[in-house]
């Protein structure tokens, strides 16, 4: 019986999810009548239909909204599940990409290509410094909160603050120090938004997360056993250690994908995971596709709010996240 509910939960998140992946194609400063976005879906996709639409609405739909829905979704999934891996390692229901400086190191990798760098290697430059960046900033963190080879969640929650501030100051600081033009435009990427979204950009994420969904479903035993705490770990003959390393090289090397596409967006990683545990519970092979569905829809109207609430303007979408997961924050601390 509980199969069967879980499976009917699934399915109504991926149906309420692609309705409102349509639905959000319509908003925007230029609205598109939800019969046209349908119709522009159908033709593209499969070739149905005829065209009978403004050429101006088929662009707007295919070549700027969805590619930047697909993003969101994609960004709200991965985001989602990086929170959901950090609270089970580090046993600390606060933790998330945000305040334990993931996040912000990605960023510090990626103003150094941008401003100072350049494209090196081409395309994959800006999300391998982004994983270099979350990487060393995890690292740090983790050094830094270790106490006689043992992690305390409390402790590593603060130091991931300390860290976060430091990496952001130090952006800050070259963003200052650089080109102002090409400041001005980081600044906006550093807020977070989806409007670098394009066709060609998707690919990488896409891959990464539905790779990381992969492996970190496959690593759900020992999520559960961590969760459960060091000694249940033990017992069960698992290498603590091994695995979180294992899952900060994975949540790094996503984080610093996600980031060098979206930039950074704040706070998802730590409001989905809570709700997907209230919906399914707290074990990984169940919580981790719920919590990619529950991000996905998240962002994807996080994003139509984004876009249409200062409209013609962009209101970038970590301001949005961080207002939102801002107050969940305090009524979690209240709570708990």
């Amino acid at each position: 019986m509980i199969t069967r509910r879980y499976a009917l939960l699934l399915a109504a998140l991926g149906a309420v999810l692609l309705v409102s992946c349509v639905l959000s194609l319509g908003f925007g400063p230029a609205r598109v009548p939800v019969d046209v976005v349908w119709r522009v879906l159908l033709y593209k996709a499969f070739g149905l239909g005829e065209v009978n639409w403004p050429v101006g609405q088929e662009h707007i739909v295919w070549l700027i909204r969805v590619p930047r829905m697909l993003l969101g979704a994609l960004v709200g999934a991965g985001l989602a599940l990086i929170g959901a891996v950090l609270q089970a390692v580090t046993r600390n229901p606060l933790a998330d990409p945000h305040l334990l400086g993931v996040t912000s190191g990605a960023t510090l990798g990626a103003v150094i290509v941008v401003l100072h760098v350049g494209e090196i290697i081409g395309l994959l430059t800006l999300p391998i410094a982004a994983f270099i960046g979350a990487l060393v900033s995890m690292l740090v963190v983790l050094a830094v909160a270790s106490r006689n080879g043992r992690l305390e969640s409390d402790r590593l929650l603060l130091c991931g603050v300390a860290v976060s501030f430091v990496m952001m100051a130090t952006a800050n600081l070259l963003l200052f120090m650089g080109d102002h033009r090409a400041a001005s435009a980081v600044m906006f990427w550093m807020l977070g938004g989806l409007g670098l979204a394009r066709w060609e950009l998707l690919m990488v994420p896409a891959a990464v997360v539905v790779l990381g969904l992969m492996l970190l479903v496959g690593m759900a035993r020992p999520l559960n056993a961590l969760m459960a705490g060091e000694q249940t770990a033990v017992t069960l003959g698992l290498n603590a250690r091994n695995v979180r390393l294992r899952v900060f090289l994975i949540a790094s090397l996503m984080t610093g994908v996600l980031v060098s596409v979206s930039g950074s967006i704040g706070f998802v990683g730590l409001m989905v995971p809570h709700i997907a545990r209230r919906l399914v519970g707290a074990e990984h092979r169940r919580l981790l596709p719920v919590c990619a569905l529950l991000g996905s829809l998240f962002l994807v109207w996080v994003d139509v709010a984004a876009r249409t609430l200062i409209a013609p303007q962009d209101l970038p979408i970590g301001i949005a996240t961080a207002a939102i997961g801002g107050l969940f924050f305090i009524g979690l601390m209240r709570k708990r």
